[in-house]
């Protein structure tokens, strides 16, 4: 019997009444005659707690190796907790489950931070699951190859489930957190947001970077490589169904695809320009080996002409958190690089729309540009791709542009 695995986010185990509600799912489907490996996060809230407690003793900043062992020891701890109080949960009724930690899987993985899966070793835990124990596994966390605790990054759980679902060999992945799937975009700015029930991992990837924070981009990734169908339910929702929640899966599975599929927003971006700067080659190379070099994480990039002769304006954007480290790295290196000032605008925001159809289809860019000049909303920067388009606009017009893209491609319900 193929095995199954579940994976739970951290408002589903955010107390001991929700761990109840999720032992009940767990049974249910246990005594349905599922073999199965249950993947858990930290209790909602509980990360933050542990990280501000590193923050404590260490302050912002500190980035020695050390250090970043330390605080991967500290923060993976909350999902420890959750899978033991799960497993606790399932024994008392009477049902064979125990809690599987990262290094016990040997789940390995690189050794910077956030840390990348290379792989597991041994046959312990197939074999466990196989027999018939249920699996509680602590999520987020591995085992380096220097045999120290790593963590995955932010969701980092949803990604421990699919590279668990690849090594028992099943082909889905049902994950579990506290909205019923995908929307086709936020449903607190847009009231007639419809659910999604089949979405490909290439718009599920692009949507997932640029704002949906429904799935960890790199579980969709690593889900895509591996075949790995996932499916999006709520722990809340009794009436879970094999027709309810959103199915990420292949291109092919989606018989009719559409041109937009949903509409996603980020307010976390910081633009940043550099004015004055050589125009000869190598130097954007420079600029982006430096903020690479930095571990920035660069986004949009636009180069404009500037004033004067031999000169030209260079535009990129950034998480409004790394801002500050990338105006460091570049000013550091002004004389190196060769420009005259740089800028740092944090009140934008990013809007786009992403959708497989748009491979196939022509008018798209004009039906955004249309809607948002209707709307009298300036674009700032544009950047495309095969499924997805994303422009820059001032922050205070967030909502209102995603309210007119998601009727423009008639993405409201009836």
């Amino acid at each position: 019997m193929t095995s199954s695995v579940l994976k739970f986010g951290g408002t589903s185990v955010g107390s001991l009444e929700r761990i109840e509600k999720v032992a009940d799912i767990v049974a249910a489907r246990y005594l349905a005659g599922e073999k199965l490996a249950v993947v858990v996060s930290a209790m909602a809230g509980q990360t933050d707690d542990l990280v501000k407690l590193t923050k404590g003793v260490v302050g912002d900043g500190f980035n020695t190796p050390e250090f970043r062992n330390e605080y991967d020891v500290i923060v993976s701890s909350g999902e420890q907790v959750s899978s033991g109080l799960l497993a606790l949960t399932l024994c008392r009724r009477g049902l064979k489950a125990r809690s599987w930690l990262g290094w016990q899987l040997a789940m390995k993985t690189t050794t910077q931070s956030p840390a990348r899966i290379t792989g597991f070793e041994g046959n312990d835990f197939p074999n466990a699951v196989k027999s018939g124990e249920i699996a509680i596994v602590a999520g987020f966390q591995g085992v380096t190859t220097n045999n120290r605790i790593s963590t995955l990054g932010r969701g980092g759980s949803d990604t421990s489930a699919v590279a668990v679902a690849a090594a028992l060999g099943t082909n889905s992945c049902d994950i579990y957190t506290d909205v019923d799937g995908v929307y086709t975009t936020d449903p607190r700015i847009v009231s007639k947001a419809t659910r999604i029930s089949r979405i490909s991992y290439e718009e599920m990837l692009e949507m997932a970077s640029l704002g949906a924070k429904v799935l960890q981009t790199r579980s969709v990734e690593l889900a895509m490589n591996h075949g790995v169908r996932i499916r999006v339910l709520s722990s809340f929702d009794e009436r879970n169904t094999g027709e309810t929640g959103t199915i990420v899966c292949s291109e092919d599975e989606i018989v009719e695809k559409q041109v937009v599929v949903g509409v996603v927003y980020s307010r976390d971006e910081a633009k940043i320009t550099l004015y004055g700067v050589l125009d000869k080659p190598g130097v954007s190379a420079r600029i982006f080996s430096l903020l690479a070099a930095a571990d920035v994480n660069v986004d949009m990039i636009v180069q404009a002409s500037a004033r004067g002769p031999a000169v030209t304006n260079m535009v990129f954007t950034c998480p409004n958190t790394q801002s500050r480290l990338a105006e460091q790295t570049l000013e550091k290196s002004q004389e190196q690089i060769g420009f005259e000032r740089l800028e740092i605008d944090t009140d934008i925001a990013k809007v786009s729309i992403v959708g497989v159809g748009m491979k196939s289809h022509t008018g798209v860019a004009e039906t955004m540009f249309s809607a948002l000049h209707e709307k009298n909303i300036n674009i700032d920067v544009i950047s495309t791709s095969e499924v997805k388009i994303s422009v820059l606009i001032e922050s205070a017009y967030t909502e209102l542009a995603v309210r007119a893209l998601h009727t423009a491609f008639n993405l409201d319900a009836d």
